[in-house]
């Protein structure tokens, strides 16, 4: 049998084991109910398992009946700090945390791919390391997992690594999609307070009111964008959070406003960067006020290799038919810390279009809504994927030469 038939095979365990994550949503890099969820899910498979020391995480070797190198396939297992309003029969029951970017989708389809590869275990070229990651929504888990040796796990460091990423809008319904080089952006923070002097509301000019500053602090930023950066290096700053006083008619000591900065490439992550705290400080004095700037560098830029991208495009093909494998024009203005695994090891970041059937793509609710809704169809799939990626990356380099398809 195919990968894919077994994979399909697989579909009512992988629905019951995500709608359990999605019911029981965990935020940040202390994961210990998902981190259950899964370490059952994989018993009894032949795995070497591992758990993080600071996060929980989990790492699970598989290997191979024949020599050869690794490969490492990767998801995400966090969720988001928002009150889920789907309305699903298996909503998260906490009111403080969903997963409203598929998180839980990517959990299954590795636990799926484990067991697929388990199966065809005598018939492996090499190992297969799954990286279950906890903290990948700002929290940098990847990172963690770094420090914890996480690209050590098999013995040696892997040949390839992949990640698959679930998204509602911008991709038709069970389409696969990667592209060449830069496809997420670098992330950085920008964090502002802005201070002054507070008193009475009816007398502002005995004060030293900090909240008009901020609000020009805020409008100044885009404009800043489209006169600083190149129009062919893309920069993004989104304000995300701005905080100021007490009472209407109390004028507060100080505003503070949070942004985040999307960049693509070194040059504009420095000249923003720059720009951004000369601009602050700058309209701060001209208000008689202070500022506290930090611009603070996140998740580099995800640079999916184009070998081993050339290579997802072939595999997505020959397993599913050419019509599902969409080349991505763009990239992405959203951030991913796998960057830092793609940093270390060549490999490539797979999108999959998951909208529910005859939802329009263009307006149905995104990544990161509450409203949010994915298509639990993708799941055998995505877990077919994962270890055909695997299966395929390991017979093409059995003796560590690489011979993947060129770009």
């Amino acid at each position: 049998m195919t990968i894919c038939v077994d994979a399909i095979t697989l579909r009512d365990d992988l629905v019951r084991l995500r709608r359990s994550l999605h019911a029981e949503p965990e935020v940040g890099l202390d994961l210990p109910r998902t981190q259950d969820k899964v370490l059952a899910a994989l018993d009894g498979l032949p795995l070497e398992i591992a758990t993080g020391a600071r996060l929980s995480s989990v790492t699970a070797v598989l290997r191979g009946g024949r020599p050869g190198p690794a490969v490492l396939l990767r998801a995400d297992m966090d969720a988001l700090p928002l009150t889920e309003r789907t309305g699903l029969d298996f909503a998260s029951r906490r009111d403080d945390a969903m997963h409203a970017c598929g998180h839980d989708l990517h959990t299954a389809m590795l636990v799926g791919a484990a067991q697929l590869l388990a199966a065809r275990r005598a018939s492996l070229a090499g190992d297969v390391v799954f990286m279950f990651q906890p903290g990948e929504e700002g929290c940098d888990g990847a990172g963690a997992m770094l420090a914890e040796g996480v690209l050590d796990a098999a013995g040696r460091l892997p040949v390839a690594a992949y990640a698959l990423h679930v998204f509602t809008t911008g991709f038709e319904n069970g389409v696969f999609a990667a592209r060449s080089g830069p496809t997420m952006a670098a992330t950085n923070d920008l964090d502002v307070r802005v201070i002054g002097a507070g008193g009475h509301g009816s007398a502002p000019y005995r004060a030293k009111d900090p909240v008009p500053a901020a609000c020009e602090m805020v409008t100044a930023l885009q404009t800043m964008v489209s006169r600083v950066s190149d129009p062919f290096d893309p920069v993004v700053i989104t304000v995300g959070s701005f905080h100021a006083g007490t009472r209407r008619n109390v004028i507060p000591d100080a505003a503070r406003f949070e942004a985040t900065v999307r960049t693509f490439s070194a040059v504009a992550r420095s000249r923003i960067q720059d720009a951004s705290v000369t601009l602050i400080r700058s309209i701060a004095a001209a208000h008689g006020l202070r500022a506290e700037v930090e611009f603070t560098p996140r998740y580099p830029v995800t640079v999916n290799d184009p070998c081993e991208t050339a290579f997802v495009e072939s595999t997505v093909q020959e397993e599913f038919g050419g019509h599902r494998f969409r080349p991505l024009r763009h990239p992405l203005t959203g951030g991913e810390d796998f960057s830092r695994i793609l940093e270390e090891v060549p490999g490539s970041l797979v999108m999959v279009g998951a909208s529910l059937p005859g939802a329009d793509p263009a307006t149905v609710a995104n990544n990161h809504s509450p409203h949010v809704v994915f298509d639990e169809a993708v799941l055998p799939e995505g877990a077919a994927l994962y270890a055909a990626l695997a299966l395929r990356r390991l017979a093409a380099e059995p003796d560590g030469a690489r011979t993947l398809p060129r770009p």
